[in-house]
């Protein structure tokens, strides 16, 4: 029979969560040091979980050497079940949370990211989303390995793109204006020579990497002279000009990729007859260290095949 006088025994303090993941590392490394790396604690952090549970449990779970650690009897039996009861907190998490999203890294030019691609990545999300896209704009060429990309869609010429390379689109480039600029009765836009009446929105390509959107070439192909525009903006970065001249700042050179959209939805309207061909190209790249995962196959099909819709 129960002894009513006798007290009650005090209740169990319970390891933190904490205490059992350092002692868990620590186990499983024989290292506090280490331990302490992989937690992204510091080493004393460490020592004061294993302590506190030490202390808790009222045993040794290591035995302390001067270069070494090893586990107790203790020791040994917490370690079995603190790793699988650890795991299984892992996975049950992993699998309420559902299947992690998988990540694409692209490259593109500046331009082509803004006035293409980033338009475009709605309809992707709603194809697939279980890939995020991450987009690395760069002007450059860039080592895909070395960055950690997984897909570049390059602009550059036929001769110099890689022998894996897949063929996405050819441009041309021509005179692009806002309807509202066009409609201006006072400032008439029939011909090359009416260009007096306007603003021309430069690109200041200091590489020299897409001449055809020069209007001094532009002028010289339509031999219409020295045309003294109204003014003249110039602007560091290309996409810059479109968007001025959807705004109906002046009057830029449209090149297909970039403002096929914007044509479409009526906010720019091509000029005059002539179109330049662009003898540079896009190319899709895959990474070679990527090129055995589906989800960057699927972004680059899925690419290929807007180019095509284009």
């Amino acid at each position: 029979m129960r002894n009513n006088h006798s007290k009650p025994r005090p209740a169990r303090r319970v390891a933190s969560l904490d205490s059992l993941r350092g002692f868990e590392s620590a186990a499983r490394l024989l290292s506090f040091t280490a331990a302490a790396s992989e937690l992204s604690i510091t080493q004393s952090a460490v020592s004061r979980q294993i302590k506190s549970l030490e202390d808790g449990i009222g045993v040794p779970l290591f035995a302390r050497f001067n270069r070494r650690l090893e586990l107790t009897d203790a020791g040994e039996r917490l370690y079995r079940v603190a790793s699988r009861a650890l795991a299984d907190i892992v996975r049950t998490i992993d699998e309420l949370q559902g299947p992690a999203a998988q990540v694409v890294t692209v490259t593109t030019p500046l331009s082509f990211a803004t006035l293409w691609l980033v338009p475009r990545l709605a309809r992707f999300r709603a194809l697939r989303p279980d890939i995020d896209v991450r987009i690395a704009a760069n002007d450059s060429i860039v080592a895909l390995e070395r960055e950690r990309i997984d897909c570049a869609i390059r602009f550059c010429e036929p001769e110099s793109a890689p022998a894996e390379a897949r063929a996405l689109m050819r441009e041309e480039a021509f005179p692009v204006v806002s309807p509202a600029l066009l409609n201006r009765k006072e400032a008439p836009l029939r011909t090359p020579a009416d260009l007096v009446h306007h603003v021309l929105l430069r690109y200041d390509d200091a590489q020299g990497r897409v001449p055809h959107v020069s209007w001094d070439n532009w002028l010289a192909l339509w031999k219409v002279g020295q045309v003294k525009p109204a003014g003249n903006i110039t602007f560091s970065h290309y996409d810059q000009a479109i968007s001025a001249a959807v705004e109906g700042e002046g009057i830029a050179i449209g090149r297909t990729a970039h403002v096929r959209r914007l044509i479409k939805q009526g906010r720019l309207v091509p000029l005059f007859d002539n179109r330049m061909a662009v003898p540079r190209q896009y190319f899709v790249v895959i990474a070679r260290g990527s090129r055995h995962r589906p989800e960057v196959k699927a972004f680059a099909d899925w690419v290929m095949a807007e180019a095509e819709r284009d």
